[in-house]
C-alpha cells in the first residue's frame, strides 16, 4: 500500500508545494511518502518549480487502496473521485473543516492561517527537521501567493514570521520582489484559452445541498481582462450548465486596488445581493477590499444559502 501527499483538484501553488514539502518531511521522519497532484500545474506554480529546481508531484487521479495525507482541503468535492476507497491518514489545511470523514484516527493539523505551507513549516519545527533550501523557497512562494503578499485578510503574524524564516533558509533577500514576479506571471493572460483561465483556480463547494463553483484570477491590473471579460462571463454560464451547478462565480482580483470584480451566474437571481449586500448589474459587481475566497466569499455565500 503506497502513501501519497495530495492537494486538491485544480491544484494551486499551496497544494502543489505543500504536497512536495510534506512528502519530504514524512520521508525524513521514517514514513515513506510520494507527492502527488490531481491536475495540471498553473503558470505561477511552474514559475516556482522552475526557479527553484523543484520536481513536480506525480500526476495521479485514482487512489483506491492507497494511503493519503490531504493538503489544503478537507471538502470531499475537491478530492479524488475514489476517495472513499483510499485511507486518509491525515489532513493539513487552513480552510473551514469540510465533509470528509475517516475510518481510522488521523493526524490533523488545521490552523486559521493564510496558507497550508505555514502549517507545514510548523510541522518541520515540531519534528526538528531541517528544510532544504529549494523547498524552503517554494514554501515561502506558496505563502506569498495565498496571502497576496500579506495583503489578504487571511494573513496572520504566523504567516509573516514563517516567510521571514523560510527566506533566511532559502537565501531570498527580497521576498516582496519575488512575490511581485509571481503575480506578474499570473497577470500574463493573453493567448490563454478562456476555459483554462476560468478553471485555473477553481473549486466546487457543497452549500446546503447546492453545488457552487468559485474561481479566482489574481492580477496586478484588471485591464488585462478588458478584451475577454464577455468571453469569461459566457464561459461561466457554460461551466454552470456542464457541471449542473446551482451557481458559478468568478473573482477577478486586483491585488493593487485590493478588491475584486465578481462575475456571477446563478439559479438564484438575488444570491449576490443577499451574500454581499451589493446589487449586481448584468451579472457583475465590484467588491471593495475582497481578496480572499476562503474568508470573504465562501462564508457569506454559505450564510445566504443556509
Amino acid at each position: 500500500m503506497s502513501t501519497y501527499t495530495l492537494g486538491h483538484k485544480i491544484p494551486d501553488s499551496d497544494s502543489i508545494i505543500g504536497a512536495i514539502a510534506l512528502a519530504y518531511l514524512k520521508n525524513q521522519i521514517g514514513e515513506e511518502a510520494t507527492a502527488a497532484r490531481q491536475g495540471d500545474i498553473t503558470p505561477e506554480t511552474q514559475f516556482i518549480l522552475d526557479r527553484f529546481e523543484l520536481e513536480a508531484p506525480v500526476l495521479k487521479t485514482s487512489f483506491a487502496g492507497d494511503n493519503l495525507y490531504l493538503v489544503d482541503f478537507s471538502d470531499r468535492a475537491q478530492g479524488p473521485d475514489d476517495l472513499d476507497e483510499a485511507t486518509v491518514l491525515g489532513i493539513i489545511d487552513h480552510h473551514k473543516l469540510g465533509d470528509i470523514t475517516t475510518t481510522v484516527p488521523l493526524e490533523c493539523w488545521i490552523r486559521p492561517v493564510g496558507c497550508s505551507n505555514t502549517i507545514i513549516k510548523m510541522m518541520y519545527d515540531f519534528h526538528n527537521v531541517e528544510i532544504p533550501q529549494n523547498i524552503a523557497a517554494g514554501m515561502l512562494c506558496a505563502i506569498l501567493s495565498d496571502t497576496v503578499i500579506f495583503k489578504s485578510p487571511t494573513c496572520t503574524t504566523a504567516d509573516i514570521r514563517c516567510v521571514e524564516a523560510l527566506a533566511a533558509i532559502a537565501g531570498v533577500a527580497d521576498f516582496e520582489a519575488l512575490g511581485m514576479d509571481m503575480f506578474k506571471v499570473k497577470s500574463a493572460v493573453e493567448g490563454t484559452p478562456v476555459r483554462d483561465l476560468v478553471t485555473r483556480d477553481f473549486k466546487d463547494f457543497n452549500m446546503n445541498g447546492n453545488k457552487i463553483g468559485i474561481g479566482q484570477l489574481e492580477v496586478i491590473d484588471l485591464s488585462v481582462f478588458d478584451e475577454i471579460k464577455q468571453a469569461l462571463a459566457a464561459d461561466i454560464v457554460a461551466l454552470k450548465q456542464e457541471g449542473e451547478r446551482h451557481s458559478v462565480l468568478l473573482l477577478l482580483t486586483d491585488i493593487m486596488k485590493e478588491g475584486s470584480e465578481l462575475l456571477i451566474v446563478s439559479d438564484d437571481e438575488n444570491l449576490a445581493q443577499r451574500a454581499f449586500s451589493v446589487a449586481e448589474t448584468d451579472g457583475n459587481i465590484w467588491l471593495d477590499g475582497v481578496l480572499s475566497r476562503k474568508k470573504q466569499v465562501v462564508p457569506p455565500l454559505e450564510a445566504a444559502l443556509a
